[in-house]
Order: C-alpha cells, then structure tokens, then sequence
C-alpha cells in the first residue's frame, strides 16, 4: 500500500474514533454505515463500530487512553484492508473523511451567550424563544376583557 492510503486510513481511523464520543456520533455512525454498505462490510462492522464507541465511552470515563490508541489501531487497520482488497477506494475514503471532517468541524462549535427578556407588560400569547423559526404561523384570538361598571 502506498504511503497517501496509508496515511489516509490513519487519518479516517483518528477522526472517526474522535468523533465516537462527541454528540453527533449518529450522524457519523450513519455515513460510516454507508460506506461500509458499499464496501460489502457493514454488518459485523456496524456492530464492531458500536463496541468501540461503548468502549471508548467507559474509557473516557476512567482516563484510560491506551484504549484509545488500540481502537484507533484497530480502524486503521480495518480500513487498510478494506484499501488493500479493493472494497474501497482511496476516492471513497477521502470522500468519507472529508465528511467525517466537517461533522467533527460542526461539533466543535461552542454556542453562544443567549440572553432573552420579555418586556412590555403581562404576555397573553405565546413566546416562543428560538435561534431561527421558518414557516410558522400563529393564529391569536383576542378576547376582550370584561368592563366594569
């Protein structure tokens, strides 16, 4: 194998063991999961993918980092192989990476400080406290209030 496949399945293996642990792993899981479709391995390595993840999530817990290293060893070689024996490309692994790499790009963003006030007096409607709302539509009643004789 050359040293560019090579170095792409190390780097296909690091960033889809990072993005285990981080909360848009299903989003991931699920383009691996293609990938492997196509590839003619996804069935044991869906279920591989789901032990490695559970394993790195108790590691993490516990500082563990030799774990880390192993499972990382682990996808590396596992996509080497699938390099080695034709059932990926060095195309379709850098497609996958490149969108292994915007999700993990995505999940590092860190939200920003909302602050909301409601002013203006007693509210008798709905307040709806959103970053973005498209295509809503609210339909108020107003009720008179009661006079007073």
């Amino acid at each position: 194998m050359d040293s560019e496949l090579a170095a792409l399945a190390a780097s296909g293996a690091t960033t889809l063991v990072s993005l285990m642990v981080t909360d848009s792993w299903t989003h991931a899981r699920d383009l691996v999961g293609r990938f492997f479709s196509r590839s003619g391995a996804d069935g044991i390595a869906i279920t591989d993918l789901d032990t490695a993840r559970t394993r790195l999530l108790a590691a993490e817990a516990t500082e563990d980092t030799q774990t880390t290293r192993d499972i990382t060893e682990q996808w590396h070689t596992y996509l080497q192989r699938l390099l080695q024996a034709g059932s990926a490309t060095g195309d379709d692994l850098r497609g996958l990476l490149t969108s292994l790499q915007r999700i993990a790009n995505n999940s590092d963003r860190q939200p920003g400080t909302v602050h909301n006030n409601i002013g203006g007096g007693v509210q008798h409607g709905p307040v709806i406290q959103s970053g973005r709302i498209a295509g809503l539509t609210f339909h108020v009643h107003h009720v008179a209030a009661p006079t007073q004789d």
